[in-house]
């Protein structure tokens, strides 16, 4: 499975959780909101901060009426059209975040917003999930030759993989396949995370999870634990703003908390190598398990379970593991041996 680059993070096998701050459009059309998301996001620790670019008129036909999911009364058309982000902000956006040291994407819907995004130089480009199946838009962000990371959403197996061929017949293999449940919030049961797995096997590409839900921790920390190579995430400054997105986001203190587990969660899945660690050596060495003598024990005496047992050494001489009990009852020692010294093949005669 190849790495692959993003600004100057890789992400992949063997790298850390690269993680999204989905922004959205929870900048409300404000330019000093959009900064604060920026800010919000990059002191939680966020590897990139995301953004939608999109115009209406390029995204749903004028009629499209009401959508139901968003409970409101305005035609989702008049929606679109009050959430979109000026194009003159991205520039101003993107050299902002380069100050807050935290990587600048955002969502094109249409040709003219990929190359508005092309022209402030994003290092890659997130696709939606009901972009999947727009062969020939995939087809033209492919050909810029950047990094493409996939939402999958409300699609199957088999339009994934049109899509990656459609991608790959750009000559472009740098993608990235995130699981996505398109319901807001997402419903826990629905979240699907083995797909990640599906993906990796079918596919050979770093995978990741855009997570809809509402808790902040279950899905990015079991999804880290599972070995998601991104995690993508809504936030907003506040529940309580205006707009479609606000309530279903999760707020500033939660988008930190999230990052902090996903990064503990990293630490605690650590190496795949069975081994006693460093952090271990004292209880290994204090509490493992050993046979010691529980009386004095006189030179030529048998060894029984009357005087032999097995017992945590601590700080005293320690003996012989416990696979070797069956051996040594029976034997004779060779010597005293004090109460509560462990028995060792010093003590024994060669036979029995």
């Amino acid at each position: 499975m190849r790495k692959i680059k993003i600004g100057n993070k890789l992400v992949g096998l063997g790298e850390k959780t690269f993680v999204v701050a989905e922004a959205g459009s929870n900048h409300d059309g404000k330019i000093d909101q959009a900064k604060k998301l920026v800010k919000v996001a990059a002191e939680a620790g966020a590897d990139a901060i995301k953004f939608q670019s999109f115009r209406a008129e390029k995204l749903y036909v004028r009629n499209a009426g009401r959508a139901d999911y968003l409970e409101s009364r305005k035609a989702v058309f008049k929606i679109i059209k009050g959430l979109e982000m000026p194009y003159e902000w991205i520039t101003e956006l993107n050299e902002y975040c380069r100050k807050e040291s935290i990587i600048f994407l955002s969502t094109p819907f249409d040709k003219e917003s990929a190359d508005k995004l092309e022209d402030a130089g994003v290092p890659a480009y997130k696709i939606s999930s009901y972009s999947v199946t727009h062969v020939p838009f995939l087809r033209y962000v492919a050909g810029k030759g950047k990094p493409m990371i996939l939402s999958t959403g409300a699609s199957n197996l088999g339009e994934v993989r049109e899509a990656l061929e459609t991608i790959y017949s750009r000559n472009n293999e740098e993608v990235i396949l995130l699981q996505c449940t398109a319901s807001y919030p997402a419903p826990l049961e629905h979240i699907n995370l083995n797909v990640m797995d599906t993906f990796k096997r079918a596919f050979q590409v770093p995978v990741g999870i855009s997570d809809h839900s509402r808790d902040p921790f279950i899905v990015p920390f079991a999804a880290t634990a599972l070995g998601a190579n991104l995690v993508e995430k809504h936030f907003t400054l506040d529940n309580s703003l205006p707009g479609p997105d606000h309530k279903h986001a999760i707020e500033p203190d939660e988008l930190k908390a999230m990052i902090q587990g996903i990064r503990g969660v990293e630490k605690a899945l650590g190496s795949s190598i069975k081994e006693v660690t460093d952090v271990q050596r004292e209880l290994y060495n204090f509490a493992r398990v050993r046979i010691h003598a529980i009386r004095d024990i006189k030179k030529g005496t048998a060894l029984t379970e009357k005087n032999v047992a097995i017992l945590r050494s601590g700080k005293a001489k320690a003996g012989l593991d416990p696979k070797f009990w069956d051996i040594i009852l029976g034997k004779k020692v060779i010597k005293d041996v004090k109460r509560n010294d462990g028995i060792t093949w010093k003590d024994l005669l060669q036979a029995g």
